[in-house]
């Protein structure tokens, strides 16, 4: 696996499936303490089974049928408009507009609404296998698509996203378990704009070699598609934060 191939595929598919494995792990955290950890893990198990097979199966099928041109042009619009949600989200909440993410917030309400659903001893815990499952699925189907569109490149740069999301999974995990706490450390807002950033990035190049364009220097040009829209995005930030009154801006923090 050559260093181009782990730089286009494996690094960016690290660092957007760590933003989506610490939210998934916000929840199995929240279930395992509250209801015990045997459910959870469970849960956690099978909704990363559900996910090895929509990774294995659509996209080796993606990668070995579809014509690449074709393939390229596809999923470089898919994660062009997947980044682009990711960004306006970020873009707004470092606007004021939309709260900013709280990881421990979200652990404390998830907690209480467990907590308040109460425990049967006697039987399995079918509501702490069902959340967790649907937590680690939910989040995790990002997670996929992230590593299908990484790997639409040919079977090395699918195996290197592959394992780029694994890594970032592991390593995820094993801090949370080593903390038995949400990773409020890890600056997230800040991951989820710069994950949008170059989401979109990757969809314009790709989507640009979709439909025979020729990029000057080749992948090369991805860090300056990358640096328009970082400036972009955070001139539209400060903008709209200008714009605003700031009431509402406080107002939109406390929601």
């Amino acid at each position: 696996m050559d260093l181009v191939t782990l730089a286009i595929a494996a690094t960016p598919a690290f660092i957007a499936s760590a933003v989506e494995f610490v939210e998934a792990t916000t929840i199995v955290l929240a279930v395992g303490i509250t209801r015990g950890w045997r459910a959870p893990l469970v849960g956690t198990a099978l909704a990363a089974l559900t996910l090895a097979v929509i990774v294995v199966t659509l996209g080796v099928a993606l990668v070995t049928v579809v014509p690449e041109k074709l393939l390229l042009g596809v999923v470089g619009t898919l994660l062009l408009l997947f980044g682009l949600r990711w960004l306006r989200k970020a873009v707004l909440r470092f606007a004021g507009i939309v709260a900013l993410h709280d990881e421990e917030e979200i652990y404390r309400r998830e907690v209480a609404q467990l907590r308040s659903q109460g425990l049967k001893k006697t039987e399995w815990d079918w509501i702490g296998t069902i959340v967790a499952y649907k937590a680690v699925l939910l989040e995790g189907t990002e997670v996929a698509f992230i590593v299908i569109a990484f790997g639409a490149k040919g079977v090395a740069a699918m195996n290197a996203a592959i394992v780029g999301a694994i890594v970032a999974g592991i390593i995820v995990t094993a801090i949370a378990a080593a903390l038995r706490h949400p990773l409020t450390a890890v600056p997230e807002n800040w991951m989820k704009f710069g994950v949008g950033a170059m989401l979109s990035s990757f969809g314009v190049f790709w989507f640009g070699e979709g439909i025979g364009a020729e990029w000057p220097g080749d992948a090369a040009s991805i860090p300056i598609i990358l640096g328009v829209f970082l400036a972009a995005s955070w001139l539209a930030a400060r903008m709209l934060r200008w714009l605003l009154p700031e009431g509402a801006r406080v107002e939109a923090r406390n929601v």
